[in-house]
């Protein structure tokens, strides 16, 4: 046998030792079909869910449905109210709420030295995303509506909302920071810049994908929510006369108003209002994912 054979068959010996070279054993494929199990339960769960509110809301929509508001005196029947409230309180809430959420986070991960002062803040931002909404509620209720005096109101709802979605914007925004690589912050610190200007041009861009989810993310939750509200805003549903005052007004959202026809016995109504949800839903899913292609930067999308 020359060397060359040689060399080849310890070679072939080699690689059937190998992981390569190995039979697959039956307890992988057994795990990897109980994941395949999973993921097929999860989508066909999904696909049920939404094919039944579609099937039974759908028939239920109309062009008047959704532009004109409930009036016993014109014979209207409509859902338009609810949705410029919804819109209010998505705007208030964000206006109030993001700034302060990004601005928590750059503090904690850019400015503040760890130490219990950071954990502090870390494990109650936590616990705050743990709360239950209906008292977040009853704390709106009781301090924005009756301490303050702004009583039932679309203001009141977008406090207490900016306090649920809080720690959402403030976690998402510091993991998306942590992503960035600290050779970005050593190379505009080196070349003169300040920390807020390397901070303002550098780490924010780069970690606007992220920011921008878990911004999206929140306005899921605030359009999906309803206990809080309830609690806060009230479930008026007229159009606004004066749209810059009606934020001290009561104002009802679409989860309010599926829950007032659910609680009427409305129940083709109130498919109908859980279509208008879970299009939104959808469009703010569809939104996160092309803002986050759109703005990541490394992969230049």
């Amino acid at each position: 046998m020359t060397g060359e054979a040689a060399i080849r068959i310890h070679k072939q010996s080699v690689v059937r030792k190998s992981i390569y070279g190995r039979h697959v054993r039956m307890s992988d494929l057994i795990l990897t079909g109980l994941i395949y199990l999973c993921a097929g339960l999860s989508i066909a769960i999904l696909a049920g869910i939404m094919g039944y509110v579609f099937a039974r809301g759908i028939p239920n929509i109309s062009w008047r449905f959704l532009t004109t508001v409930t009036s016993a005196t014109k014979g209207t029947f409509g859902i338009l109210g609810n949705i410029v409230n919804t819109l209010y309180i998505v705007v208030i809430t964000l206006l109030i709420a993001t700034p302060i959420g990004i601005g928590a986070a750059i503090y904690l991960n850019e400015y503040a030295r760890p130490g219990r002062l950071v954990k502090a803040i870390e494990f109650t931002t936590e616990t705050l995303s743990g709360i239950p909404s209906i008292i977040f509620g009853l704390f709106g209720m009781v301090f924005f509506g009756n301490t303050l005096g702004l009583k039932y109101s679309i203001l009141t709802g977008a406090l207490t909302l900016t306090l649920m979605i809080l720690p959402l914007i403030t976690r998402t925004t510091q993991e998306a920071l942590k992503t960035v690589p600290d050779s970005y912050r050593s190379g505009a610190l080196g070349i003169g810049a300040t920390k807020w200007y390397m901070i303002r041009t550098i780490l924010l861009p780069s970690a606007m994908p992220g920011i921008l989810t878990g911004v999206i993310l929140a306005i899921g939750r605030i359009v999906g929510e309803s206990a809080a509200l309830l609690f806060t805003a009230g479930s008026g549903y007229y159009m606004p006369r004066n749209w810059l005052g009606k934020v001290m007004e009561p104002g009802g959202t679409l989860t309010i108003q599926l829950y007032l026809f659910m609680q009427k016995a409305k129940y083709n109504e109130a498919f109908g209002v859980a279509v208008v949800l879970l299009a939104i839903v959808l469009a703010i899913n569809g939104l996160a994912r092309y803002l986050s292609r759109k703005f990541n930067v490394e992969t230049g999308a």
